[in-house]
């Protein structure tokens, strides 16, 4: 008897046992489970705290270990030129964003935040990060391929910081360059801005063979979640205004600046970010028809929506007029994740009591949370949490710059080329006895890779590493070559001296999204005066730098050749290479140059296009002889030694 109830005890103490190691196995944390399964195992460990808390997306000036783990947030973000210190190294954005992440993993449950930035050409924050030149200037490339390129290189930047999450690219179809934000726009032609989704396999990895539609993909540690924006119509506002209403029918919504977000959803994009415009009235960031219905139900978009800085706040006239209903609004729409970014716990309290209250089901709260958990076990992060120093010697790396520097090659778009059909003014000769290079943005990479550079609205100087036009020059002449430097020169020196030729670099000062709001689109001054007084006395070639078309009439007769360069990045020598013919013009306008603003909005295919330069046009150049007949002197002295040595065999032969 006594045996038999040792060994029932030592059954029972075996059942209890497989109990707890039972217990103890946490389906969320195995990564051989189906995503699905996983998801469902967390949420349904979750309380209502820990889910409104996944919501959330602070900004890291008001994040800590200690917030992370009291209030459960789900993600921080830096904003433009938010840094850990000023000319941050790899180690301190490492550092920092482990150090949050750490607060993550010390909750009860242990969900990695994910840390998001708007690396929209290149890892932007980050001193020494590589500029890629802006949209605008890809579009103009017509070249899907170089963009997944840069998309890739992008990611390892950004990996390379500890970041898993970037904000971009922006997707929106630009209508009218008034807009402050044209410049981060592919193409007024939404089968431009459709071909450059290619950017998100870039970012994110290929999405492999029938991978289901609308799920989102990031294929390892060296790729990054994207996120496609501003959804929806933000290109379209009226007279360019940015954050205003798109006054179009729903036809025209879906068909212009709708199809590019199918593309992105095919390619597995991880999130889309909602505009601060409004349709037709209706704010996007509380439009639950096409938020919910169209995106998430037509579409089938299976990872989360986010909502723009602040943006839930300004879906009441006067922003923030009402906060509790405006929460109540952007969930209701379908905002899964809310950018507050600063007072997170306002939104807490906001959406909890609604919630208790019955106002937003908690079937919304799950829908929202089980879609960020998908992008996040996606990922890896619960795998992977935290960053290390691996991919430091990604950051601005030769490669990346080369590849950037090819970019602005081909993003250059040349208007005039001479002053006759017959008369070619370019490429310039690198060999000549002094020539002048002037203008506001000859000397200085702040203006040449606009905003989002650095700081949120870019700089003026040396705000990073990179390489000025100028200094592009001076590398790219023959040593003989006199090179005389002034940003508005006068009279004197340009009468003064016996110039062979002049580069004149003008153009737009670096500007971000409001800032940049222009309606009427002159060169600042004293671009005018400084195209005047040198190209009116020396035979010149105008860079535009600039964000958008510009008012550039007036002055295509005085000067000899026109270049569009856009906003080319950190990489100058992108504009000599093509300047002094290393390689040939190859540009296009993905935008209508027009003549006057009182013709805008105008696009192609309007019944009254009276353009100054059409979309599509772009002169061509060939290299250089000089660069062809370096390849071809390498191949006549290959071609010599082989006839030479044919014929010593052959003399050889008869001999024999």
């Amino acid at each position: 008897m006594a045996r038999s109830r040792k060994f029932c005890l030592y059954l029972l103490l075996l059942m209890c046992w497989a109990y707890i190691g039972e217990a103890d196995y946490m389906k969320y944390k195995d990564p051989k489970q189906p995503i699905n399964v996983r998801i469902k195992d967390l949420m349904d460990r979750m309380t209502l705290a820990e889910k409104i808390g996944q919501m959330t997306q602070i900004e890291r000036e008001v994040a800590s270990a200690q917030v992370m783990k009291n209030y459960f947030i789900g993600s921080v973000l830096s904003g433009g030129g938010s840094v850990p210190r000023p000319e941050a190294s790899v180690a301190d954005w490492v550092n920092m964003v482990n150090e949050f992440q750490k607060g993550s993993l010390s909750t009860r449950l242990g969900i990695p935040m994910i840390y998001g930035i708007d690396a929209v050409h290149g890892h932007n924050n980050v001193y020494k990060a590589t500029i890629f030149p802006h949209n605008i200037g890809l579009g103009a490339t017509r070249d899907p391929e170089l963009v997944k390129r840069i998309g890739a290189a992008t990611a390892l930047e950004v990996r390379a910081t500890g970041i898993p999450y970037v904000f971009a690219p922006c997707i929106a179809v630009c209508r009218d360059p008034r807009w402050g934000r044209c410049y981060e726009s592919y193409s007024e032609d939404h089968n431009i801005v459709q071909q450059m989704t290619e950017i998100i396999p870039g970012l994110q990895g290929d999405v492999p063979a029938k991978y289901r539609k609308g799920v989102p993909y990031v294929s390892g540690k060296e790729k990054v979640a994207a996120c496609a924006k501003h959804y929806v119509g933000d290109g379209g506002t009226h007279n360019g205004i940015n954050e205003n209403n798109t006054i179009v029918n729903r036809a025209d919504l879906l068909s212009i600046h709708m199809p590019a977000y199918l593309n992105s959803i095919i390619k597995g994009v991880s999130t889309i970010m909602v505009s601060y415009s409004s349709w037709n009235g209706v704010k996007m960031h509380a439009n639950r028809d096409l938020v919910t219905g169209y995106l998430k139900n037509t579409l089938r978009f299976r990872g989360f929506v986010i909502s723009d800085w602040q943006g839930i706040d300004r879906i009441t006239s006067s922003p923030g007029a009402n906060y509790t209903y405006s929460v109540q609004a952007g969930i209701s729409a379908g905002i899964d994740m809310v950018m507050v970014p600063y007072n997170y716990s306002e939104f807490i309290n906001d959406l909890t009591s609604l919630v208790k209250k019955n106002v937003i089901p908690l079937s919304r709260i799950d829908d929202a949370v089980g879609r960020i958990l998908r992008v996040k076990f996606t990922i890896g992060l619960f795998e992977n949490p935290l960053a290390d120093l691996s991919l430091v010697d990604q950051l601005g790396k030769k490669e990346h710059r080369d590849l950037a520097r090819e970019a602005v090659r081909k993003s250059l778009v040349l208007l005039k080329n001479g002053k006759s059909t017959n008369d070619s003014f370019l490429p310039l000769p690198k060999k000549a006895a002094k020539i002048l290079i002037a203008g506001s943005h000859a000397s200085n990479l702040g203006y040449q890779c606009g905003g989002w550079t650095i700081e949120w609205q870019g700089d003026s100087g040396n705000i990073t590493v990179g390489t000025t036009i100028l200094d592009a020059v001076r590398s790219a002449i023959d040593p003989s070559t006199e090179v005389v430097y002034s940003e508005n020169p006068d009279s004197n020196i340009v009468k003064g001296n016996d110039f062979s030729y002049a580069i004149v670099v003008v153009g737009e000062p670096p500007y971000t999204e409001t800032a940049g709001d222009n309606l009427n689109l002159e060169l600042p001054d004293p671009a005018p005066s400084i195209i005047q007084t040198v190209c009116g006395t020396i035979k010149c070639v105008v860079v535009i730098i600039s964000g958008r078309p510009v008012v550039i009439e007036p002055y295509v007769p005085l000067v000899d050749a026109l270049v569009a360069a856009w906003l080319p990045g950190s990489e100058g020598q992108g504009l000599t290479d093509v300047l002094y013919g290393d390689y040939g013009f190859t540009g296009k306008l993905s935008r209508t140059w027009f003549k006057s603003v009182d013709q805008l909005p105008m696009n192609v295919g309007d019944k009254h296009y009276d353009p100054l330069f059409p979309f599509g046009f772009g002169l061509t150049t060939k290299p250089t002889s000089g660069r062809l007949s370096s390849a071809a002197s390498i191949v006549r002295k290959q071609t010599s030694w082989v006839v030479s040595l044919y014929l010593s065999f052959s003399v050889a032969w008869i001999i024999f």
